[in-house]
């Protein structure tokens, strides 16, 4: 998506081994709000990228992070535990509107800029043979609420309000703002 909008850009994986733990726990916080979670997550994202760079000692670069959530009803759907949960998140989804909160942090020194796109999103019905022949055929443990925009679930959804790429993990407009006031070039 980056090099959509012309940004030149280096992958840090932040885990070198499987076995190591993992940067950041993304566990909400007791009656934290979807968007005090997905900012306090998106930081120490970035928090964790900065480390990674000066422990390896590799070029200090701009460390672009971003997560996505789905919330209804104040509640946060994040990625499913399995695929039952998938399909109970599904079914919480099907035939009403939700919201999609993707926060962007650029990290460039001490500092962290952040930014946050809501989008709401509205699915229709959707039968429990659809439920189950989607999740039959589609990895969504990964995915926030148990979908991507991008494949399948499209046929899911009848309308948007917000952001296309936002929805999808990256809204470019509000990155393209940040790297901007970071002094990031982009439509190189």
């Amino acid at each position: 998506m980056l090099r959509q909008i012309g940004v030149k850009f280096n992958l840090l994986m932040m885990r070198e081994t499987l076995g190591r733990t993992i940067d950041v726990d993304e566990q909400p916080l007791a009656n934290e709000v979807p968007a005090d979670y997905i900012y306090r997550i998106t930081r120490a994202k970035a928090d964790a990228g900065w480390k990674r760079i000066l422990q390896r000692r590799l070029p200090v670069q701009p460390v672009l992070a971003a997560d996505t959530i789905v919330t209804i009803d104040g509640c946060i759907l994040g990625k499913p535990r399995d695929n039952a949960h998938a399909e109970e998140m599904l079914k919480i989804l099907s035939g009403r509107s939700h919201q999609v909160l993707t926060a962007i942090g650029v990290g460039v020194r001490d500092t962290i800029q952040m930014r946050l796109s809501v989008s709401t999103v509205r699915f229709r019905e959707i039968s429990e043979r659809e439920i189950r022949h989607y999740l039959a055929n589609n990895n969504v443990l990964d995915k926030a609420g148990a979908y991507a925009i991008q494949g399948v679930a499209a046929a899911f959804i009848v309308e948007i309000s917000g952001s296309y790429s936002g929805i999808m993990g990256l809204p470019l407009y509000e990155t393209a703002q940040l790297l901007e006031e970071a002094g990031i070039t982009i439509f190189q």
